[in-house]
């Protein structure tokens, strides 16, 4: 037997695989574009099935498909979400701007499925494709599978890093530790502050998370092909909405302006620029980790991350903070999406936004990433690190930064002279400014009590 089957569209003829469930204008993106070898997430392919069942369940309510089909359709689709059928979008990223090739190839596949689960024939255009056009079916499942990583994967991730983070402040929270500024010695700081710190940060970029959210859950499906509507029922997106609403378990609504969301994709940069605000915290809580850890004794030392892996394929017994490394890479790899779903923002063209499918990739890529590596950070670095007190102590009482909490008392110039006194000699600060002024040991302990130190005040 054959394994090519001959299908045909208002192009023409031409070859597909046999057991190929899409049909003739998915073959011609396949040949079309050998770009990248890159398609499209599940969380996509599952967002435009979530679309066609429940716009299939639209247009039976509203009249215009008939119960059989449209329960055909909604079956197909089902299979799909289920994650069945994966192999059959094989659609490169990088084709025609505005999606048409992804809509075209769900079109297929479910006709495909549900021609075969009704006995009759299913038109990808006529039946799977009612009431709807690329331009805005590729919008709306930008937003569909954005919403649904994010209220299902990311915003849970982000909730066990905050509370990972609180948990682990209880626990060593009361320890002190010599702060830093420009990586140079500081005032220090207690466990606590400085992971309360990095808590705000995942709580803050939580936050902003949340509000861009708003903007996804509004739709534009229903504006079709420029924003008018044209072909599809009055009543089409209001229902639209309640099905899938129901479906997904996200509360959907019908945009205020079709024109907007198919025109633009503003509300996906501006939760794009949220995500990289998260990422930049993660950085900035990755790289505090990796310099605690730093040694075990030419670095810092301060903590001690959980031994994961060898760390040198070359040096026996080395180990690496690979946790917060990879942390750190998601983070620019974020950042770096950032970019190009700004500069893709920038593709609305009239009516159209033609960069769709990149801006699709690059979403859904950084909310699958961050939520993955939060829970990671959370469980594999800031649950499980020691914290080494001795090492701790001892940078804390030779640290001539201290001289400070003496500034009010003795002056600011002498204050500096003891310290470098201090640092020059390699002494403790205390028995310097026991020889330089007429404080008594028990003051100078009280006032360079490095606890006493973290409360601020006079």
């Amino acid at each position: 037997m054959s394994e090519f089957r001959q299908v045909s569209d208002s192009m023409g003829v031409l070859d597909v695989p046999q057991d190929a469930l899409y049909q003739a204008q998915t073959q011609r993106a396949i040949n079309n574009f050998p770009v990248s070898g890159l398609t499209l997430p599940g969380s996509f392919i599952r967002a435009l099935a979530y679309i066609k069942q429940a716009a299939a369940e639209s247009n039976q309510e509203l009249g215009h498909l008939p119960s059989h089909q449209a329960q055909a359709i909604v079956s197909a689709c089902q299979q799909i979400i289920d994650g069945e059928h994966q192999s059959q979008f094989p659609v490169d990223v990088f084709q025609t701007g505005s999606g048409t090739s992804s809509n075209m190839n769900a079109n297929e596949v479910i006709a495909s499925l549900a021609t075969q689960l009704s006995g009759e024939t299913v038109h990808p255009n006529d039946h799977v494709n009612m009431g709807q056009s690329s331009n805005d079916v590729i919008p709306t499942a930008i937003h569909v599978s954005s919403a649904i990583l994010a209220v299902y994967e990311l915003l849970p991730a982000l909730k066990h890093l905050s509370q990972t983070i609180e948990r682990k402040s209880k626990e060593v929270g009361h320890l002190v530790k010599t702060g830093r500024t420009h990586l140079m010695d500081a005032m220090p700081v207690t466990f606590a502050q400085t992971l309360s710190g990095w808590q705000h940060q995942i709580d803050s970029a939580c936050e902003g998370i949340v509000q861009a959210l708003e903007k996804i859950y509004e739709l534009g499906q229903g504006g079709t092909a420029v924003g008018t509507g044209v072909n599809a029922d009055a009543r089409f997106a209001a229902t639209f909405n309640s099905y899938l609403s129901s479906n997904v378990g996200i509360r959907f609504t019908p945009s205020k302006n079709f024109f907007y969301n198919i025109g633009s994709q503003d509300a996906v940069v501006a939760l794009s620029g949220q995500l990289k605000t998260l990422a930049v915290a993660n950085m900035k809580i990755a790289n505090d980790l990796r310099w605690m850890n730093s040694g075990p004794l030419a670095g810092l030392s301060e903590i001690e991350l959980q031994a994961l892996q060898p760390g040198s394929s070359i040096m026996p017994g080395k180990v690496n903070p690979v946790i917060p490394e990879a942390a750190a890479m998601v983070s620019a790899q974020v950042i770096g999406n950032d970019a190009t779903i700004t500069v893709a923002g920038q593709s609305g063209n009239f009516e159209l936004n033609v960069m769709l499918p990149v801006i699709a990739y690059n979403i859904l890529q950084s909310i699958e990433l961050l939520a993955n590596i939060s829970r990671l950070l959370a469980d594999k670095a800031i649950a499980t690190f020691k914290v080494n007190e001795s090492s701790l102590q001892q940078t804390l009482t030779r640290n001539p930064i201290l001289v400070t909490a003496l500034n009010p008392v003795i002056g600011y110039e002498k204050a500096a002279f003891i310290a470098k006194q201090a640092y020059q000699q390699g002494r403790p600060i205390i028995e310097v400014a026991a020889e330089h002024t007429d404080l008594s040991e028990t003051q100078l302990r009280e006032l360079l009590d490095p606890q006493k130190l973290t409360l601020g005040g006079l």
